[in-house]
């Protein structure tokens, strides 16, 4: 790290070379303060909603301002943090046509690091922070969610392997909670993996309603199917392998198909899901599967669900009975969730891993010119059949990880240009959330020097009648 004055003997200089010991050191007192929500002190230096301020952006540019702290958790010295991360020439110049700073790359030691504890464990915070030997901050302004050292590996504690927390971003946790997922509500999660917020979105709805996760990755489909038996809370849920942009499976509801016909008798039911199968039902079920791949139009694979999801007792007819144009609207979700793929530009910890992954991957999974002309598109598209599926009256969240305009305002600009019935709508419960407005109204960004957390684009549509 670059610094503008040499500090005193007692300054430890934190980078990413360091041991990870001193790293609880510089989580200080004053990351603690800033996860309690926004103050009068931080709007006078613009950490809250500002067009003015220098932490937000300004005419399209990032700008950071970091500290170096002291052992007694002070801070003695007030930077420009340039990077020390090795970022390739074409990752630079993708920033640089974006309008980000590449600066915040550097930034991935000063931010906490999230966990969602399940309210029901709530209690036994002590407990967990004896285990994690570190403690746990609540962060005042979204529910359950407390953040501990960046430094701190969850995955090898009981804790984490009784399903007592799971490790989830905070500004992830707050495009959740945007959605004001209600018990009896039929949601949906269009873009489910890989599975933290189709968890929250589960303990939210409780034992009541019904919740329909979709995602085009069939092994990251199977990675949500594995959280939910661990947190024992997919009873209410369902799993399908599908692309997002043409799924079209209404929620379970008492009556299926419009046309006033019923299934044949003789038509097999769904049993309850079990994971307990013969290798014989294994290889049929794969074959199957193969043989519904191969179609122009594959039908969704039913990957798992819950006893109470509706779907045992079903045909296979009524469950993926042809729904009419506007069938929604009175029998679609109440609630959808599309956090669209996109290129991860504003989660730091995720661009850090091509550092090890290697910079080639980060060219062809990000940078590829033809991957990024389509993702405008794909990002429409999901937009687009998500607010399809959604009941009048019902709300839907939009959200990407990334911070380009390109991705998200423009996205949802075109997208209001073309659907007369969507309305963008005020996040209600964000008024002490760290974040700041969109340059649409109405719209928030969290971002890494704002908000301590990832970067996250959240906007909430409603359906008119």
């Amino acid at each position: 790290m670059f610094i503008t004055q040499k500090p005193p003997p007692s300054a430890m200089l934190i980078t990413s070379f360091q041991l990870h010991s001193v790293l609880s050191t510089a989580y200080s007192q004053a990351a603690r303060k800033f996860l309690a929500g926004p103050s009068e002190k931080w709007e006078k230096k613009g950490i809250r909603c500002s067009s003015a301020s220098l932490n937000c952006f300004s005419g399209g540019i990032l700008k950071m301002e970091v500290k170096n702290c002291s052992s007694n958790g002070g801070c003695c010295a007030s930077q420009v943090n340039n990077g020390d991360l090795p970022l390739p020439g074409a990752f630079l110049e993708f920033l640089e046509e974006n309008g980000l700073d590449p600066s915040i790359y550097s930034l991935a030691e000063s931010i906490p690091r999230y966990i969602r504890v399940k309210p029901e464990f709530e209690s036994d915070i002590g407990g967990i922070e004896s285990e994690l030997n570190c403690k746990l901050e609540k962060v005042i302004w979204l529910p359950s969610f407390y953040s501990i050292p960046p430094h701190i590996q969850i995955a090898s504690s009981q804790s984490y392997q009784l399903g007592k927390i799971y490790g989830m971003d905070a500004a992830s946790g707050a495009a959740v909670l945007a959605l004001n997922v209600l018990p009896g509500d039929h949601a949906l999660d269009l873009c489910a993996a890989p599975g933290a917020k189709l968890c929250m979105l589960c303990d939210m709805l409780g034992r009541t309603g019904s919740l329909t996760g979709v995602d085009v990755a069939r092994h990251r489909l199977a990675a949500c199917r594995t959280m939910l038996q661990k947190y024992s809370i997919g009873d209410v849920c369902r799993l399908f392998v599908s692309d997002g942009t043409s799924f079209s499976v209404l929620p379970f509801r008492s009556k299926y198909g419009t046309d006033g016909t019923n299934p044949e008798v003789s038509e097999v039911k769904f049993a309850e899901w079990t994971n307990r199968k013969s290798r014989k039902e294994k290889r049929r079920e794969r074959r199957a599967r193969e043989r519904n791949y191969s179609k122009p139009n594959p039908e969704p694979e039913l990957l798992f669900y819950g006893r109470n999801s509706g779907v045992a007792g079903l045909s296979k007819s009524e469950l993926f009975h042809p729904i009419k144009d506007d069938e929604p609207c009175s029998s679609g979700y109440d609630k959808v969730l599309v956090d669209a793929e996109c290129t991860h530009d504003g989660s730091i910890k995720h661009i850090q891993k091509f550092e090890s992954w290697g910079w080639k991957t980060l060219q062809r999974r990000v940078l590829d010119a033809e991957r990024t002309d389509d993702l405008f598109n794909l990002q429409l598209r999901l937009l687009t059949n998500g607010f399809k599926l959604l009941k009048t009256g019902g709300t839907l969240v939009y959200s990407t990880c990334s911070l380009t305009v390109a991705q998200n305002e423009d996205v949802i600009e075109r997208f209001l240009c073309l659907n007369p019935l969507a309305e963008l709508q005020e996040v209600d419960v964000a008024e002490k959330w760290p974040c700041k407005a969109g340059r649409i109204p109405k719209t928030l960004r969290f971002d890494p020097t704002t908000s301590q957390t990832s970067g996250l684009f959240i906007a909430k549509i409603s359906k008119l009648p």
